[in-house]
């Protein structure tokens, strides 16, 4: 009797909140082994792999390098059909570009740079998959539309960008990288509900873009046709702007 084929999965880091949790539901919607991980966020990982199919969670703190290696490597070793990283995880403190803070800076570089490059090089050297591996690197509209907030975090998306697309030059055989980026999404930093609605509306549609049209996106890379290195933004049409300021301190001067 031929024994069932191991079922395909992926690993979403900070998977357990905000767009990650909803890029893991997408994944399990289509019949994905969802690996969702996170570093405070238990009790919400518990809660969402609960109401999935077959998911499961891992913690481990992506500014600890050697941890984040290890975690992969842990997980290669014991997913027979890995097929999936995708690289959601980051930290969006601030500071400015003036003043740069630089214990936010190599806390930014650390988590949302160094840690997801290097994870996705173990995962290409140790994760098994006949269909090819595939990695999704999120990262920013503001990378085509820059503006000076938010610098460390800033600079730590640009490093990440260039990595990946590094890496999908060396990709090999049916191999993999691509870079996803969402605009203004969900409220972050400091914002109120009411403040996020205004701002998250200054894109070209003037229509609040949704987590779940980004985790679509994520699944899209995940099993579509597109070739190697190529790069999706998922921001209404944000990045085709020139906006001087991040769009939380846009909003508000608005308001004054």
């Amino acid at each position: 009797m031929a024994s069932e084929p191991a079922p395909k999965s992926v690993l979403v880091t900070g998977g357990a909140r905000r767009i990650g949790a909803a890029i893991a539901k997408r994944f399990a919607e289509a019949g994905w082994h969802v690996v969702v991980h996170y570093n405070h966020s238990s009790s919400e990982a518990c809660d969402l792999v609960a109401s999935l199919p077959g998911a499961e969670s891992v913690q481990c703190d992506l500014a600890d390098i050697s941890a984040a290696q290890q975690m992969i490597v842990e997980l290669a070793a014991r997913l027979a059909d890995w097929r999936v990283l995708v690289n959601n995880a980051s930290i969006f403190q601030e500071d400015s570009v003036t003043a740069l803070d630089p214990a936010t800076n190599t806390r930014s570089m650390q988590i949302n740079a160094a840690s997801p490059a290097l994870m996705a090089q173990t995962f290409l050297a140790h994760a098994s998959s006949q269909h090819g591996r595939r990695v999704i690197q999120m990262t920013d509209q503001k990378l085509a539309n820059p503006n000076p907030d938010f610098f460390s975090y800033s600079m730590s998306k640009y490093a990440v960008d260039s990595a990946a697309e590094m890496l999908a030059i060396a990709c090999k055989a049916n191999d993999r990288v691509y870079r996803l980026a969402p605009g203004a999404i969900l409220a972050s930093h400091d914002q109120e509900a009411e403040e996020a609605e205004q701002s998250h509306r200054m894109n070209l549609l003037q229509r609040r873009t949704r987590a779940r049209e980004v985790a679509d996106a994520a699944l899209f890379l995940a099993e579509g046709p597109l070739a190697n290195g190529q790069e999706l933004f998922v921001d209404s049409g944000q990045h085709l702007l020139s906006q001087p300021r991040d769009v939380i301190y846009l909003a508000r001067e608005e308001q004054d």
